[in-house]
């Protein structure tokens, strides 16, 4: 792994910046053989010269630009962080200790970072205390609840998560430079996607790109967003938040997706034209969960007409339970009208003809502000917004 190293990573910079490596070893604090020894270990990493070394200087390669540019990005988060919480750690902390602090952030439990790690408690412990030592400084308060980290080692634990992701991400355009496929593209799925955008590009992905992992989570917003800006998920994709939750990420419009109203085939409602609003809330109701763009329309539109929302309901925004939920009773159901599309299609469920309208909410993509994909993560995003523009985006009709 070439983040095994950070000074080796530190000296690479310093000489693609100085283009000498007595400049570097002067910027660095090491001997000059120690540079040409941090040189040659990344070059065997990375498969080739990172350098073409001429009388006027060591320049650059195109294999050594594509690695640069990933690993100055990294190193910046990394030493932003590490110069906020003491200075001296941007020359003595190390990848394991940062590993630790990090396992540590999470876990706040040395036994429970040690097993996350796969390592033995006292080598976590060790580590955590070498870098608290370095900086001079407490990095972790012992409270009722475990070992919370204060306000500057969540910030660096953030940055070095962060770095960390950059790192994998050099690996990658390195084999992509050498026409490999190497990489990973981890994508935080809301209801919607997983049954609309998401199975045409994973397949079209999957006939250019057959090797490439492809890993999806779902759950809830909050915990996806969370892992975003960790690093953990690289995009999320469905409803977009308005106002956006955090300035750190950024959003993109895809397409329009309105609400749609259901029921059994079998319902007295079934077939009717235009229930009034009235009628229709003295049913249950099979809705989405709370705090989501999708129960907030669905709550607003009674509001809006100055009817109480039903109090029989039932949060769920699978499309399958609800379709078995309606089936089995005259409970109505409220769910993406392009979420419902498959199931209307084949007469499993009954689409309410409504005199009204919500007001539609965006779906989209939702990442990192600077983030930068790899090739394979950027074909990926390609291939989603095709999907949405000649698939989802073609639009429902209610």
């Amino acid at each position: 792994m070439i983040a095994h190293n950070l000074r080796h990573l530190r000296v690479f910079l310093a000489v693609a910046e100085l283009h000498s490596p007595t400049g570097a070893a002067q910027r660095c604090s090491v001997s000059q053989p120690a540079v040409t020894q941090s040189l040659n270990k990344l070059e065997r990493d990375m498969g080739g010269a990172l350098f073409q070394r001429t009388r006027q200087g060591f320049f650059l390669t195109a294999r050594g630009q594509t690695f640069e540019a990933r690993i100055r990005r990294a190193m910046e988060k990394l030493d932003a962080a590490l110069q906020d919480v003491a200075p001296r750690l941007i020359v003595t902390a190390t990848f394991s200790q940062l590993q630790a602090l990090v396992a540590m952030s999470e876990a706040q439990n040395f036994t429970l970072a040690a097993h996350n790690m796969g390592l033995a408690q006292p080598t976590v412990h060790r580590a955590v205390t070498q870098i608290e030592q370095s900086a001079g400084r407490t990095l972790f308060e012992r409270t009722s609840f475990g070992m919370v980290a204060t306000r500057p080692c969540r910030k660096l634990a953030q940055a070095a998560r962060l770095a960390f992701a950059e790192f994998e991400q050099a690996q990658a355009d390195i084999a992509e430079f050498d026409g490999r496929d190497v990489g990973h593209i981890v994508v935080g799925a809301l209801p919607l996607s997983r049954s609309v955008v998401l199975p045409d590009a994973i397949a079209r992905f999957r006939a250019q790109r057959p090797g490439h992992r492809i890993k999806i989570f779902d759950g809830p917003y909050g915990e996806m967003l969370a892992g975003l800006r960790r690093g953990d998920i690289d995009v999320i994709i469905g409803a977009l938040r308005d106002p956006l939750p955090i300035g750190d990420v950024v959003q993109e419009q895809l397409f329009m997706d309105r609400l749609a109203f259901l029921c059994s085939p079998a319902h007295p409602l079934a077939g009717t034209d235009a229930p009034p609003l009235a009628e229709l809330a003295r049913y249950g109701w099979v809705v989405p969960r709370s705090g989501v763009p999708a129960r907030a329309q669905f709550d607003a539109l009674f509001h809006d007409q100055g009817l109480p929302v039903p109090d029989s309901i039932v949060e769920c925004g699978s499309i399958l339970l609800m379709r078995e939920l309606l089936n089995r009773s005259a409970l109505l159901g409220c769910i993406s009208a392009h979420q419902s599309e498959a199931e209307v299609s084949r007469g499993l469920l009954a689409r309410l003809r409504t005199g009204f309208e919500t007001p539609g909410r965006a779906i989209g993509l939702t990442y990192r502000v600077d983030w930068v994909p790899t090739a394979a993560q950027d074909q990926f995003l390609t291939l989603l917004r095709d999907a949405a523009q000649h698939g989802a985006g073609a639009g429902v009709t209610n």
